[in-house]
């Protein structure tokens, strides 16, 4: 005990700014550290930068577009970020991901004095930490979606209203509140009203705060964030014929019903969708259940601290049930990982000032997982030691298209020789796992909660960064960066690009070359309903189309999965000549 009040009051000594300068630091190591690699990825990730890469080359801001085809199912936010970006620092992978990462230190910022103020500073600290290395938090922003900005203002909504609720800032603050909800519209759409509509509806309701509600401007607020959400909409539905049927009808209500044209997306199992959140906030996860103490408080609350931690619950509550009811993919409840975090940081601080035996048994669970994944990476490093690796992982993966409904679904897909190539990463992410969790619960015995705490973020920072280091394994198989660089150093300005099949399948391709790239086959999913405007340039050809251009006079680069190409080559029966191959994908051309 004499241990723990020492760490405690040199831990407390310690000012908020350093507390937060050391919260900040480790996330930029995570998160801006690894925005320069690797390259954009075939599908959403490519896709989306190339939206706002023509947004930036046609200068038109309302109006996405991909491959100069309309493309009005997102909302614009995060695109005007990363063609900001794109203007500053060109377009690169950094430029691509640099509005992610500030995004992820935003809302870390924001964690921190949430929780100082619900539970002290060390709950702040601790809520911060657990978002930061949050495996879940790492995993979807690899991916170009909108997921960790739509959290930030929600996050940063829901704090200025409770403050202000409460009485604890001027009523004048309570405008952060529309407008960062007015941002999460144009982030991500109408669950930027659900979701605060949700929560605070229910949180007034149970707490009976209905008088208090009078303090928060509504009048004023709502004409605030009308003046904020409007305008694009109104342009957007200006400009673009059945705007307002496809995005909103279409993509919001027929996509929540499972309804929504084109059909192009999966729905994750419901019981996975529920489990897998003790993944996406892994390692502060085991922590949980500290929150889940003294939970009778939170049926009739009445001081302020048990309000605050019904009102996270309640957001936990409402953002993964009402995705429950809904088609659903494992990122659509990112907005919740924010309170989990809280909750996992405020529990964990309440369970060392309890010295509670769930923080010791937690931190104890932590080192039994790092020693059993460790294990599991061990086996499969000594069963591939003598495996010859090959030049391209691709050439190590087996194909289970029936498990890519989950996110980590394609680990159903590594072999022994797979692991050949991922010896350096795989051993580097045991010894990391094995050594930081067991040293943690060695220091979480010795009654040093705050170094046990710290040394388990440091920890998962460190598989976080040999995750990384895999992912750029699997670079030439995720993206087709290398085969775009090699036909633009053939490329002349009248040659001409096929895909073959829909426009994500080689997206990296249409990102990495100067010039539009046509589709074979390719009218489908997310640039279909965009292709029928009078303006869609001629982008889609068929297979008689296809084998015309293959015997023009002009030089025809096609990209395909290799899958893909016996069909193509059927239907052409023309002499085709290999440039290249990477990653399951090659390139042909109708000339040497």
């Amino acid at each position: 005990m004499i241990a723990n009040s020492v760490t405690s009051t040199a831990f407390d000594r310690l000012k908020p700014k350093t507390h937060l300068t050391l919260l900040l630091l480790l996330t930029a190591l995570i998160y801006v550290g690894s925005a320069w690699s690797p390259s954009l990825q075939d599908d959403a990730d490519a896709g989306h930068s190339e939206a706002a890469r023509e947004m930036v080359e046609r200068g038109d801001w309302v109006t996405l577009h991909i491959n100069g085809i309309r493309y009005l199912e997102k909302a614009p936010l995060m695109y005007w970020a990363m063609a900001l970006s794109y203007k500053i620092f060109g377009f690169t992978e950094f430029a691509t991901r640099l509005p992610l990462a500030i995004a992820v230190l935003l809302l870390v910022t924001v964690l921190y004095y949430f929780g100082c103020w619900m539970s002290g500073a060390r709950a702040g600290f601790y809520s911060g930490l657990a978002i930061a290395t949050g495996l879940g938090v790492y995993l979807w922003t690899r991916i170009m979606i909108p997921e960790i900005i739509l959290a930030f203002f929600l996050t940063t909504a829901f704090y200025f209203f409770l403050k202000v609720y409460f009485d604890e800032l001027d009523s004048r603050w309570v405008y952060l509140f529309y407008a960062c909800m007015a941002a999460a519209v144009l982030t991500k759409g109408l669950i930027g009203i659900v979701f605060p509509g949700g929560v605070l509806f229910a949180f007034v309701l149970l707490t009976n705060g209905w008088k208090r509600l009078w303090r928060m401007r509504p009048i004023s607020g709502v004409l605030l964030f009308l003046v904020i959400a409007i305008p694009w909409h109104a342009l957007a539905i200006w400009r673009n014929d059945k705007f307002f049927w496809f995005y909103i009808i279409n993509e919001h209500f027929l996509r929540y019903l499972g309804k929504r044209y084109p059909v192009d997306y999966d729905t994750v199992p419901l019981v996975s969708f529920w489990l897998l959140h003790l993944a996406w906030l892994f390692p502060f996860s085991v922590f949980l259940p500290l929150a889940a103490q003294q939970m009778r408080t939170l049926w009739r609350p009445i001081e302020r601290t048990d309000q605050l931690r019904l009102f996270v619950w309640l957001w936990v509550l409402v953002v993964i049930g009402f995705f429950s009811f809904s088609t659903r993919q494992e990122y659509y409840t990112f907005p919740a990982y924010p309170a989990l975090a809280l909750l996992a940081g405020t529990g964990l601080a309440r369970g060392e000032k309890e010295v509670s035996r769930w923080a010791i048994g937690g931190q104890g669970l932590l080192a039994f997982l790092g020693l059993g994944i460790g294990a599991v990476l061990g086996y499969l490093l000594w069963i591939s030691w003598d495996v010859t690796p090959p030049a391209d992982i691709s050439q190590a993966l087996t194909y289970h298209p029936e498990n890519y409904k989950l996110a980590l679904g394609h680990m159903s897909d590594l072999t022994t020789k797979a692991f050949a190539l991922l010896r350096v990463p795989a051993a580097g992410a045991a010894v990391s796992l094995v050594a930081g969790f067991l040293i943690a619960f060695l220091l979480r015995l010795k009654q040093k909660p705050i170094h046990a705490s710290i040394l388990t973020a440091i920890t998962t920072a460190c598989f976080i960064y040999f995750a990384h280091m895999a992912l750029g394994v699997f670079d030439p198989y995720l993206s087709s960066k290398g085969l775009a660089t090699a036909i633009k150093q053939r490329l002349a300005p009248s040659d001409v690009v096929v895909i073959n099949g829909e426009y994500y399948k080689g997206s990296s391709v249409g990102f990495y070359l100067p010039q539009k790239v046509l589709l074979l086959n390719g009218r489908m999913t997310g640039l279909e309903f965009g292709s029928y405007y009078p303006d869609a340039p001629k982008v889609f050809i068929n297979d008689s189309e296809f084998a015309e251009l293959w015997r023009s006079d002009k030089r025809v680069f096609l990209f395909t999965a290799d899958r893909d190409f016996a069909a193509v080559k059927s239907a052409l029966n023309s002499e085709m000549f290999k440039l290249t191959s990477a990653g399951d994908k090659s390139v042909y051309s109708n000339r040497q």
